[in-house]
């Protein structure tokens, strides 16, 4: 069950030869969090694996959103009783937030460091990003809360808050997968500052700040959406596609033709176009039902398509025109908003969710294993695996 071939002989030779290879000139990150990281680094037992650093820092994640979903499943506590989240909630939201960023931080330099830097590394580090991206987000939205009428923001909202930030994700690695490099985007550095200090004013002050206007009319929510429209728009994206251009002039691009250049982003793309379909056209209005699940599974899928795009960009592969968890969800798509599954909509969401979730984990352990066999190394210690 385990064992699963995921990664193809092709894929795992062109493994061999990939070389890392990484910008960052965020201010932020350089001038700021680096030296910080520079100083807790020295702190790591040499003996640990790198590999266990960036779980650990995944694992928070998971425990901080748990705990939120457990006291605020449809993202309304924080608009209808600003006390059932209780403080010291908010602040192990602002404290793991913290590790998890340190730990993602500095798991390259400790693998540098032990002289134990390999491709796993770094797939299991960008793969576990593609999923915590999303439940960033996610957790992040119990502190602003659900519209109620009066504040907060509608599920809509949250979809499209989502869907940005995900496709900033997707535009990183597919700037990679064209030229090479791994632009490290400006925005991940400020993300998680704004978290962490979104979760410490909110257990110091109270969910209430998040409900009184900051300036004209607006809140807090509302400048941090605009913002993230405006970065999105006006320099990300416009960023990435000047890489890809200058690499063109430079004669640099990985990808001979127009088609392979494009080829990563058709099935991120019709994975949103079905998304988006289901939450305009579902008879059920299932994001407003079931807004955390529904969000959830967005995540999950979204990380699948990209790791894949991930593991063909690191072993300068091809990637599939469409990846498989297409058909599944075009069939709950169509039964949805045609009235066939009518009143277990709900429970056909679930259903789908838990098994993506399932096949996501399968497919990570799995790949995981294969390129630990393939590299003769294990992906929680430094010691050298004993060849069969």
């Amino acid at each position: 069950m385990w064992r699963r071939r995921y990664v193809s002989a092709r894929q795992l030779d062109g493994f061999r030869h990939y070389k890392y290879n990484a910008v960052d000139t965020n201010p932020l990150s350089v001038y700021v969090m680096q030296p910080i990281w520079n100083k807790i680094i020295k702190i790591v037992p040499l003996w640990i694996a790198p590999n266990l650093l960036t779980f650990s820092g995944f694992v928070m994640i998971l425990v901080n959103y748990f705990l939120i979903s457990f006291y605020d499943w449809d993202y309304t506590a924080s608009g209808t009783s600003p006390g059932l989240v209780p403080t010291w909630v908010w602040l192990f939201s602002a404290f793991t937030t913290f590790c998890a960023y340190a730990l993602d931080s500095i798991d390259g330099k400790h693998a540098r460091r032990t002289q134990s830097s390999s491709p796993l590394g770094e797939l299991f580090d960008h793969g576990l990003d593609s999923w915590a991206t999303s439940i960033f987000v996610l957790s992040f939205f119990s502190v602003c809360s659900r519209d109620n009428g009066k504040t907060g923001v509608s599920v809509y909202t949250m979809y499209i808050y989502l869907s940005i930030v995900l496709f900033n994700f997707m535009c990183s690695h597919w700037e990679k997968y064209n030229t090479g490099v791994l632009f490290l985007p400006w925005g991940y550095d400020l993300s998680q500052v704004v978290l962490i200090t979104a979760y410490l004013l909110t257990g110091l002050v109270g969910v209430e700040v998040w409900q009184k206007p900051l300036l004209f009319g607006y809140y807090i929510t509302d400048v941090l959406v605009i913002l993230l429209i405006g970065f999105s728009l006006l320099l990300s994206f416009p960023q990435t596609l000047y890489n890809i251009h200058r690499a063109h002039l430079k004669k640099t691009l990985k990808n001979g033709s127009l088609y392979e250049g494009l080829l990563p982003l058709v099935s991120p793309l019709l994975l949103f176009v079905l998304l988006t379909v289901w939450v305009v056209l579902s008879p059920g209005n299932i994001l407003a039902k079931q807004p955390r699940l529904f969000l959830w599974m967005v995540g999950v899928t979204f990380s699948n398509v990209i790791c894949k795009v991930i593991v063909c960009q690191m072993s300068s592969t091809r990637p599939e025109l469409l990846h498989w968890f297409l058909f599944p969800l075009a069939l709950v798509v169509y039964a949805a908003i045609s009235g066939l599954l009518g009143w277990a909509e709900e429970a056909v969401l679930a259903v789908f969710t838990a098994l993506v979730t399932a096949a996501h984990v399968h497919y990570g352990i799995c790949v995981g294993r294969q390129l630990s066999e393939h590299f003769n190394i294990y992906i929680f210690s430094l010691k050298k695996r004993v060849q069969d």
